[in-house]
């Protein structure tokens, strides 16, 4: 069986020290905004777009930047993770993944308002650190590491 893999982009967004996931209908998780990066996008600008698109915010990334520039290079923001995701397993063969630039973001507002065709806004949920580390049954364990590492990171701002 051969692996495909395909590049993602995944937020963690944060207001007022908790972190905005929903249930995902197929993979039956909670997961915070995400999604594929198009084929004219930069993994740092479909972060964006996802979270534009999924909660109807604008968000902050927090993601450095290095100085390693030339006239035919630059550099990007930086994810807070580089996952290798498996999504679908077939009898211990790999057959799917994704390959995951993880942020965190802030936004200003919990005014979840999605474009359309996205889960509805009832479905976000705003979780705290102590709330994703006290609900271990719930949440992936990372999850519950990148939320509250994304909490500590926005709080230290």
């Amino acid at each position: 069986m051969e692996t495909t893999r395909h590049f993602v982009a995944t937020v963690y967004v944060v207001n007022d020290g908790a972190v905005a996931l929903h249930e995902h209908d197929r993979l039956g998780m909670w997961l915070p905004p995400g999604g594929h990066v198009e084929r004219d996008e930069l993994p740092h600008e479909a972060a964006k777009r996802e979270v534009r698109e999924e909660l109807g915010l604008a968000v902050e990334l927090v993601a450095p930047v290095d100085d390693l520039d030339s006239p035919t290079a630059r550099s990007l923001p930086e994810p807070q993770h580089f996952l290798l995701e498996d999504i679908n397993v077939h009898d211990g063969k790999v057959g799917h993944q994704h390959v995951d630039f993880v942020y965190y973001g802030h936004v200003g507002s919990r005014a979840v308002d999605p474009a359309d065709g996205e889960a509805d806004a009832e479905a976000w949920e705003w979780f705290t650190a102590e709330e994703l580390r006290e609900n271990p049954a719930t949440f992936e364990p990372d999850v519950v590491a990148a939320g509250e590492r994304a909490i500590e990171t926005i709080g230290e701002r």
